[in-house]
């Protein structure tokens, strides 16, 4: 590495060390925070998904201040993690970075060694023959639910849905028309309304499951994202609820339904001109 390489990373590495002392400190039984003593990896599950959701709203967003600041939180949790593990020396922060540099080298042998590809599709194959290689597998060996339950138990529901359904029609598990999907969507359905009818929850909820999976199908076959397409939805719902609220002069119970929805799709046309 060259010197002017050298200057560059400097500053970095010493940013990321202040950060390592400080969560050090935080976590240190003599004048550390009584918060953050108290933590386990299990209890920060729900902070490392909340800081992940909320860098990807920054991005979205497009700004840069609100993405540093979430992108920080994010890491503080990965600083967190490593240093609870390292308290027993379970692992360390080096060995996190060690082993995904590593593994970035060694999925990467057309940058860092000699092999040659000539489509991001044959990148993308390379990747999955090394990590099935890397977990003793191999293509033709490899268990494909095996594969799926990791995405069921890892990923959130509506990604993993959509994650499972195209790897199963990869293999021939495929429908052979949108129109089978469709009759399938409306075989769901009233399969739900008859769970309905009855008092099994646990049914009633598997089939509700049945037509959101079908669904992700759906969105699949007509190459929409439903992970998107409900995100989406649910900004317009509070835009639109924003707007009625704005138009009430008193409180929403004291409003008839009609009164209501007159004002929704009031919001609405508002809303669309926009």
């Amino acid at each position: 590495m060259n010197n002017a390489e050298n200057m560059t990373l400097t500053p970095n590495l010493i940013a990321l060390q202040n950060l390592i002392d400080v969560v050090a400190k935080l976590r240190s039984p003599e004048g550390g925070c009584p918060w953050d003593l108290e933590q386990t990896p299990e209890t920060l599950i729900p902070y490392i998904l909340e800081e992940a959701y909320e860098v990807v709203d920054a991005i979205r967003s497009g700004d840069q201040k609100a993405i540093v600041d979430e992108l920080g939180d994010l890491l503080l949790q990965v600083i967190l993690q490593a240093q609870i593990a390292s308290e027993t020396q379970q692992f360390s922060i080096a060995d996190v970075a060690n082993n995904i540099t590593e593994k970035l080298i060694r999925r990467h042998p057309h940058v860092f060694g000699d092999v040659e590809v000539n489509s991001v599709e044959e990148v993308r194959q390379n990747w999955e023959e090394i990590k099935a290689n890397e977990q003793g597998e191999t293509p033709e060996t490899q268990n494909l639910s095996s594969k799926l339950s990791r995405y069921a138990r890892q990923l959130p529901p509506l990604m993993a849905g959509m994650k499972i359904s195209k790897k199963a029609a990869a293999i021939g598990f495929e429908w052979d028309n949108v129109e089978g999907v469709w009759d399938k969507f409306d075989e769901e359905v009233g399969e739900f309304k008859e769970a309905i009818q009855g008092t099994d929850k646990e049914h009633q909820q598997a089939e509700l499951g049945d037509i959101l999976f079908v669904l992700i199908n759906l969105a699949r076959w007509h190459d929409l994202d439903p992970y998107m397409g409900l995100h989406e939805t649910n900004h317009r719902f509070i835009q639109r609820l924003s707007k009625l609220e704005e138009a009430c002069d008193r409180p929403f119970s004291e409003y008839s339904l009609e009164e209501l929805d007159a004002l929704w799709q009031q919001a609405k046309a508002i809303l669309a001109k926009k």
